[in-house]
């Protein structure tokens, strides 16, 4: 292992691998029950795309690990399941086929884009003052899903405003609901110590410790569980099962809709590609950026490789039965672990494939025992906000605008949008358009073209 991974070269070993691997694993665990809910919706067999999201995130981190030796994980990418159950299935009308079809040929189209340098040419063609600042706003961003995934941050009439224990405690959810929040807060602060202590595995401590509480609360009556409201039991059902067949949703595809329906295919495919592609640069971007892979002119060495295990990810995984198979921000939970190799992504793929066995477990990791993983990475990746050159103004603006957009419109994709639009608009107008890339004009005619057409 230490040859293959040239663990010594990146300044790792096996035992921080392996503890990077487990946290990365953990605070992803979540997809596995989230995804066979949200596709569900479209009339999927649920079981199928347990094992599908399973099986295909397992293959695509083996990938990442082999093709390009990082500590990146995939799986089924957050946003862009909802987009194919209730947007295209659901909302467009189509079925649950024709959109893993799209997924595939999305997936086709990424391996050619890969092999033929496209996609590394736009990651090299972003500043890297704005590679910072979508590292800081992904930091910004993932620290928004936990504290949402902890029902900390809950909607209102702002928007969004925090959790009240007094209203939950008048509402008689405060055994369900309020004592996971609470928790959720405790378990902030427990990993926030075990940080500033330098405890080896401390975000992977802190889920268990967290978890472990919630489930002595449960056995002390002081946590309730509430199936109906989302809330379940804390305490595994069991240890092992089988996993369930693949059959129903393997190799289901209907190619008819590109002859029936060309325009409608193309619409719905263009989607996928474009958040796809731009969710993928800004994770590989911020995560990249934590660890300091990046070279001293902001290029990611292996990124072909990273691309192309993205790539074969997406094409497996619509094989196999779920949506569009990506590269997850939570991966920096990892390399806040001191995962730098793909030894990282080997150990996260197996527990993929574990899962598969003991489900019962890892479907009973609650979301607010993950929560604080979150928040803590999140802290870990604003750092970089200090490598922005905020006494240049034309650099530092669009870098501040990509930070703001990513937790603000809840998407890493339009950050990057954002971000690049007024990089490009900000040096014209400045007298500064010559040392624009010729590609950083094609990118933001082709975000400005997105927000005017979808």
């Amino acid at each position: 292992m230490e040859k293959f991974f040239k663990l010594k070269e990146k300044g790792t070993d096996v035992r921080t691998e392996m503890i990077a691997g487990i946290t990365t694993f953990m605070t992803m665990a979540y997809i596995l029950a989230v995804n066979p809910s949200i596709l569900g919706a479209t009339g999927m067999d649920s079981g199928a795309i347990f094992t599908a999201t399973a099986l295909a995130s397992a293959i695509a981190s083996f990938c990442m690990a082999f093709l390009a030796n990082l500590p990146f994980v995939l799986s089924a990418g957050m946003g862009l399941n909802a987009y194919f159950a209730y947007t295209v299935v659901l909302g467009m009308g189509y079925s649950w086929e024709v959109a893993l079809t799209a997924v595939f040929a999305e997936g086709l189209v990424f391996i050619l884009l890969s092999l033929t340098n496209v996609r590394e040419a736009i990651f090299n063609a972003i500043p890297q003052t704005l590679k910072y600042g979508v590292s800081v706003g992904i930091g910004l961003f993932i620290c928004f899903i936990g504290l949402q995934n902890a029902h900390i941050a809950v909607d209102s009439a702002t928007l969004v405003t925090i959790f009240s224990f007094s209203q939950s405690v008048k509402a008689g959810t405060f055994n369900s609901e309020g004592i996971t929040v609470l928790l959720a807060l405790i378990g902030i602060i427990i990993t926030g110590y075990l940080v500033i202590k330098g405890v080896k595995g401390n975000i992977l401590i802190g889920i268990f410790v967290t978890w472990i509480l919630g489930i002595l609360c449960q056995l002390a009556g002081i946590y309730v569980p509430n199936p109906d409201a989302g809330f379940y039991s804390l305490i595994p059902s069991g240890v092992v099962s089988m996993p369930a067949s693949i059959a129903p949703t393997l190799f289901k595809f209907d190619f008819s809709i590109i002859a029936e329906h060309p325009l409608d295919f193309f619409s719905v495919l263009f989607a996928f590609l474009f958040v796809d592609i731009f969710d993928t640069l800004g994770t590989l971007i911020g995560c990249a950026s934590k660890a300091d892979m990046l070279d001293k002119d902001g290029k990611l060495p292996e990124i072909k490789g990273a691309l192309l295990a993205d790539s074969i990810g997406t094409m497996v995984g619509a094989c196999l039965g779920t949506s569009t198979i990506t590269t997850f921000v939570e991966s920096s939970s990892g390399i806040a672990e001191g995962g730098r190799s793909g030894l990282t992504a080997v150990v996260s793929g197996l527990f993929f494939l574990l899962a598969l066995f003991f489900s019962p477990i890892f479907l009973a990791i609650p979301s607010f025992a993950t929560a604080p993983a979150l928040v803590i990475v999140g802290f870990l990746m604003i750092q970089q906000v200090v490598k922005v050159e905020w006494n240049d103004l034309l650099e530092a603006i669009p870098a501040y605008i990509a930070i703001f957009a990513m937790p603000f419109l809840y998407s890493i994709s339009e950050g990057i949008s954002l971000g690049i639009i007024s990089y490009v608009l900000l040096h014209v107008l400045s007298g500064k358009g010559k040392s624009v890339t010729p590609l950083m004009y094609a990118l933001a005619i082709l975000f400005v073209l997105k927000y005017i057409m979808l």
